[in-house]
């Protein structure tokens, strides 16, 4: 038996990166897979393409999760398609790095907006019918910057804190309707940013890593499985770091 046999999930940012690697674990899993993306079509229909190859139930949705009446739209027509929704997983985030003395408020509300407010969107819009259903996993994408900080990236370690901080808070309301949100908080994790990165970049950021390596996505995805599965039935508020031991 597949851990997620069954299980429905949604997961924002779906069509590329961490969050295709989260979509094909959970389909290879046995679960039918909601995804969203925002503008890249041609790679969400691909994958959807690929996944349904699988025998599960897939379908991508063009979706702002910042925007909460798109949250709105996007639960509701994802509980039509699919009928339920056991695991929601907020991985949708943006980048716009800058020192703090040249940041602009575009570049901060953009990234708050993008990676906070949108868990806050699709948690609000979905937790009643997680409490009517009797229960649900929320999974929540942080960063071990969100923990320790980084200099120009004020606002990104902002979000990540705050979706560590609305997690715990989610996890003490809602543990008593058997609704459990955790925390996922990758280190660097090989991505099309982190193969264009020079050599010298490259093995100055690998000297911090104890295991002297990069991430992959299917690491991050796979600690997702787990925690949208049954193995991780009393695992609630908490955080927990993909990273290599490089937040330790």
């Amino acid at each position: 038996m597949k851990l997620l046999d069954g299980k429905v999930a949604l997961v924002t940012g779906g069509s590329r990166g961490i969050g295709a690697a989260i979509v094909r674990r959970f389909a290879e899993n046995g679960a039918n897979v909601a995804f969203t993306y925002q503008s890249s079509a041609e790679k969400a229909q691909a994958l959807a393409d690929e996944i349904s190859q699988l025998g599960v139930m897939v379908k991508a949705y063009q979706s702002n999760a910042a925007s909460y009446p798109e949250a709105e739209a996007l639960v509701n027509e994802t509980l039509k398609d699919f009928g339920k929704i056991d695991i929601l997983v907020n991985n949708a985030g943006i980048t716009r790095d800058n020192l703090m003395l040249r940041m602009s408020e575009e570049q901060w509300d953009e990234v708050i907006q993008t990676n906070l407010k949108s868990v806050f969107n699709l948690t609000k819009h979905l937790m009643r019918f997680m409490m009517k259903n009797g229960g649900g996993s929320i999974i929540n994408l942080s960063s071990i910057v969100g923990i320790t900080g980084n200099a120009g990236q004020a606002n990104y370690a902002a979000s990540k804190a705050g979706i560590i901080g609305f997690s715990k808070s989610i996890a003490k309301e809602m543990g008593s309707r058997n609704i459990r949100c955790n925390v996922i908080a990758p280190g660097f994790i090989s991505t099309d940013m982190t193969d264009a990165l020079d050599d010298k970049t490259r093995e100055l950021y690998l000297s911090n890593i104890p295991l002297k390596r990069f991430g992959k996505g299917e690491e991050v995805a796979d600690t997702c499985v787990f925690l949208g599965s049954d193995l991780s039935s009393y695992v609630s508020g908490q955080v927990l770091s993909v990273c290599g031991a490089l937040n330790t």
